[in-house]
């Protein structure tokens, strides 16, 4: 699983025009599927993602995570993270898990957040077309990979 972490000040996500996930402060994390992954991974990066201490304490020093801070996470589906991009200019998508298996680990994942301490997950719409906006705040995001995980 490939994941882009922003803490944001807020983020919403649209679908037809019409506001489908809305949080304030928290996290807005754009989640990539591919082919190999497992409920291992998502569970993995669930509990990475709920402690990952990027939320600055009373000394002005990154050390708090979403749990700490009673922070939200918009998790929106994202293939386009799976992108193989070796040959030529076109990306091609087939690292990304098939649409059916995507979805069903990217629902675990977004349990696993819960299980993990984050007091609400809000969601896009998997396989839509949508309007994400996102008010990164520092800035910061920080790149996850599973597959780092499972080389070590």
């Amino acid at each position: 699983m490939r994941a882009v972490v922003q803490r944001v000040t807020s983020s919403s996500v649209e679908v037809g025009g019409e506001t489908i996930g809305k949080i304030d402060a928290g996290l807005n994390v754009l989640l990539g599927v591919m082919d190999d992954d497992t409920e291992s991974d998502a569970l993995i990066l669930a509990g990475k993602i709920a402690r990952l201490r990027i939320f600055t304490d009373e000394n002005d020093k990154m050390n708090l995570s979403v749990t700490d801070v009673g922070g939200c996470v918009l998790s929106i589906s994202q293939f386009t993270l799976c992108a193989d991009i070796k040959k030529g200019n076109r990306p091609s998508f087939t690292p990304s898990a098939p649409p059916e298996r995507a979805k069903l680990l990217y629902e675990y994942f977004n349990s696993c957040l819960i299980e993990n301490g984050v007091s609400k997950v809000e969601t896009g719409e998997f396989g839509a077309d949508m309007k994400v906006s996102i008010n990164n705040d520092g800035p910061v995001t920080i790149i996850m990979d599973t597959e780092i995980w499972r080389r070590t």
